[in-house]
């Protein structure tokens, strides 16, 4: 008898391990499957595009995004244009609006608050390294910009573009794959002229927003699969062509 009940505890042992080896691996499971914070704004962005409250929701995302919000309002505007495409128009002037008053608070960051939140927001939001070059710290710009745009961009840091272009490199930036937060931040630690950095945020958010906008208009879904795939390529090509023209009348004058 004392045989088997010790047996029997042995089972009753092995059984209580087993079941917390399945609860651990299923916690575990469910754990792998909970989506991301990144993944739970974009959906969480998407769910506004279905209320009555889509261009309300636009208009404060692409605010905040200019400053400090991760994802790019492209996100919604996508979604509320497809579900009225009459409303391309208003939803892109909306987002343009909304984008450049934005940006307005992201170079106050950049001029008042660079060392405490503009820091933390370029290299925790944006996810832009740092790095000291002569003397400040510098943002080393994407290998994409360097091979496609060369000397014409003026230096390999972000600073030395300022340095070399001033605000109008925020319209050839505003439209390239960068995130805008980090434009308009770094715009104002590096005291661009502001008349100048408002225009060029105008030019390059409403030249973004409503071509996109118009080509959903005209050709629905298939084109945002198009979008969706060649959005990075088309803007960085784009743009070099843009700086391209810039130097061939540099030149020419």
């Amino acid at each position: 008898m004392a045989g088997e009940s010790k047996v029997r505890k042995q089972v009753e042992i092995k059984e209580d391990c087993k079941e917390q080896g399945q609860g651990v691996q299923e916690e575990r499971t469910e754990k792998k499957k909970k989506p991301g914070l990144i993944r739970r704004l974009y959906d969480w962005m998407l769910s506004w595009a279905d209320s009555p409250y889509g261009l309300h929701a636009l208009i404060i995302i692409a605010f905040i995004e200019s400053s400090f919000f991760p994802i790019p309002p492209d996100v919604l505007l996508v979604a509320l244009v497809l579900g009225a495409t009459t409303r391309w128009y208003k939803f892109a002037f909306w987002c343009t609006v909304s984008s450049v008053i934005g940006g307005l608070a992201g170079y106050g960051i950049g001029v008042f608050g660079w060392e405490t939140i503009g820091q933390w927001i370029v290299q925790h939001v944006a996810h832009m390294e740092l790095t000291e070059v002569d003397g400040r710290l510098d943002i080393a710009l994407p290998s994409y910009l360097i091979t496609g745009m060369g000397s014409s961009l003026g230096g390999e840091y972000l600073f030395q573009v300022y340095d070399y272009w001033n605000a109008w490199i925020v319209f050839v930036f505003g439209l390239t794959p960068l995130p805008y937060k980090l434009v308009t931040i770094t715009a104002g630690v590096a005291r661009v002229n502001l008349p100048v950095f408002l225009i060029a945020s105008i030019l390059s958010r409403a030249l973004r927003f409503f071509v996109v906008a118009w080509i959903l208009h005209k050709w629905g879904d298939p084109a945002r699969r198009f979008i969706d795939r060649y959005f990075n390529l088309l803007s960085i090509a784009f743009v070099v062509l843009l700086v391209g023209g810039f130097l061939i009348l540099k030149v020419i004058m």
